[in-house]
């Protein structure tokens, strides 16, 4: 049996014991009180029955020596009073020892009553005292009333004392037994109680410890067995497949860091093989001035440029640099690749001062004028153009990198714009060169736009095939200050 089903069996069937109790001695009581009430409202009526007599007896005693109207009514009242008590005698029902004696009260209520009716008719006549003889008789009958009363009352009395006694017996039982059954209750309900407790945190507590020892690391722990019908079993059989599932996790990570050691190790092969960035930085110096000693000025400017380039690229990705940085970096950019192209292409600058203070992640405008070189323009042969624009719009400062090339489809556009997505954007008609693909980059400087400012939709393409290309971002004019830049991979 469940928990759940055990809940409803037990806690109903003590609900109903209790109830089953409670009512018997409520019910002991009423049937006590009910014959109680009985009793005493016979008993009650039988005295002021008697009483109503001697009240009857004293108005016509005023009133045979007043002879006014106002002794007759009180005299009426009180005759019309007795009357009542007669019919609520007649409506009583007598008990079986006393029917024939209250059968005679009842005549003799009714000869008084007749008695009283003499008296009052024979004061009516001109003789003198002939209510005298009425007048004894119902003082006679009123003794009798009176006498009878007691002895009813006696009878009642004594009819109902076995059956006090009795009931006042059961009534004792009933306590004894409502204690004892109280006392079996409370028994009961705290050994239920305390059972019910340990099928719910004796399996808690297997749980518990099975946790405490794969959190330990012991993920061979079997787990603790249950019922088939308990509620826990379903948690004890989560907690076996959690097992299998952090084994077979483990078992997936460890393969990976074996994959990602070797491929370190050979990273690592690699990187001994290439030429330190910072040697290479320091014979750039070199060449710029050796060039500058015999007169290549312009071979030096590029030597310079190129070197300034490297230096910007070894900056930590994950610092941000101010707009103005950024925009220098762009300019050191175009002249390493105007010295390619020569007058092929333009360069184009529209500065706003006053929004160069914002910061920006690293790398951000010198891979988007990259991606201009490699797939709008270099399949031209003149004419073209590449404009870098900063201004100030309210609360933004606006960055629109333009150019005049081959442009871009919808579709890649959209794909572009929707960096979050994983697969490579590749090169459709009217948009790269020859064995290019694109989107790698541009995605790259999208999503660290987005971490480091925190806000999405910063970023908008205008762009036709055959009509050239516009890269706008708006960045948050109050910049980001020590914002955090995730140090992702630029690849292109």
């Amino acid at each position: 049996m469940n928990m759940r089903k055990m809940l409803f069996i037990v806690i109903p069937l003590l609900f109903i014991l209790n109830n089953a109790v409670s009512f018997f001695i409520f019910q002991s009581g009423r049937t006590v009180q009910q014959s109680y009430n009985m009793m005493l409202d016979r008993v009650l009526l039988y005295k002021q029955i008697e009483e109503k007599t001697r009240d009857n007896l004293r108005a016509i005693n005023v009133y045979i020596m007043d002879r006014d109207n106002s002794s007759l009514g009180t005299y009426q009242t009180k005759s019309d009073e007795l009357k009542e008590l007669r019919s609520s005698l007649s409506a009583q029902t007598a008990i079986s020892s006393t029917e024939l004696m209250v059968r005679s009260y009842r005549h003799m209520l009714d000869t008084f009553m007749l008695q009283e009716a003499d008296i009052i008719k024979a004061l009516s006549s001109r003789t003198p005292l002939a209510y005298a003889a009425s007048y004894g008789e119902a003082e006679t009958t009123a003794s009798f009333i009176q006498e009878e009363a007691y002895q009813l009352i006696d009878q009642e009395l004594s009819y109902y004392q076995p059956f006090y006694r009795k009931i006042f017996v059961q009534t004792e039982v009933m306590n004894h037994w409502g204690v004892a059954v109280f006392i079996l209750n409370t028994v009961l309900s705290v050994v239920l109680a305390y059972w019910i407790s340990l099928r719910i945190t004796r399996p808690i507590q297997e749980l518990v410890r099975t946790a405490k020892q794969i959190s330990d690391g012991n993920l061979q722990v079997a787990p603790p067995q249950m019922s088939a019908h308990s509620e826990f079993r379903i948690l004890a059989e989560s907690f076996d497949h959690m097992q299998e599932n952090l084994r077979l996790l483990i078992q997936t990570e460890k393969e990976s860091l074996e994959k990602d050691r070797l491929v370190k190790e050979l990273e690592l092969e690699v990187l001994q093989n290439q030429i330190n960035p910072h040697f290479l930085f320091n014979s750039l110096n070199v060449l710029s001035k050796l060039a500058l000693i015999e007169g290549a000025e312009k071979t030096s400017d590029l030597t310079v440029s190129m070197s300034n380039l490297l230096r910007y690229n070894l900056r930590k990705l994950d610092q941000p640099v101010p707009l103005r940085d950024e925009v220098e970096h762009a300019k050191e950019y175009f002249v390493i690749q105007q010295a390619r192209f020569r007058e092929r292409i333009r360069f184009v600058t529209e500065i706003d001062e006053a929004g160069l203070d914002v910061l920006v992640p690293v790398l951000t405008l010198q891979p988007l004028i990259e991606n201009v070189f490699v797939h709008a323009i270099e399949g031209m042969e003149e004419g073209a153009v590449i404009k870098l624009a900063v201004s100030c719009h309210g609360d933004e400062t606006w960055v629109a990198i333009s150019d005049n090339g081959a442009g871009m489809n919808e579709q890649i556009r959209e794909s572009l714009l929707h960096y979050d997505r994983e697969e490579p954007v590749r090169k459709e008609s009217g948009y790269g060169g020859q064995g290019h693909s694109t989107g790698l980059g541009t995605r790259n400087v999208f999503r660290r736009l987005e971490l480091f400012y925190d806000k999405k939709d910063m970023v908008d393409i205008q762009s036709e095939p055959g009509k050239g290309t516009t890269v706008l971002i708006r960045i948050p004019a109050a910049g980001k200050g020590d914002g955090y830049v995730s140090p992702i991979n630029r690849g292109r």
